[in-house]
């Protein structure tokens, strides 16, 4: 299995989510780029996110996250300082 651009774009979405608060999430507005709209909407059928806009992490979207935070810094060998 390859990554898509589809993924990818979902990938990029998810790691812009905050981690540090559940009280914090994002919102994709109808002016974004519309392969960001439809990662959003993809993440959301995913039962990642809880609004098709975006919205806050869902427990399976924290753990997304992690692991694509995760995956990105070995990838790129950079430490991310919260």
């Amino acid at each position: 299995m390859s990554y898509t651009p589809e993924l990818v774009d979902e990938m990029n979405l998810l790691v812009k989510f905050p981690m540090h608060s559940d009280m914090e999430g994002l919102k994709i507005h109808h002016d974004a780029a519309p392969p960001v709209i439809a990662a959003a909407k993809r993440l959301y059928a995913k039962g990642l996110v809880t609004d098709e806009d975006g919205g806050y992490l869902t427990y399976s979207g924290h753990q997304a996250v992690e692991h694509a935070k995760s995956a990105l810094r070995i990838l790129t060998g950079k430490v991310e300082v919260a």
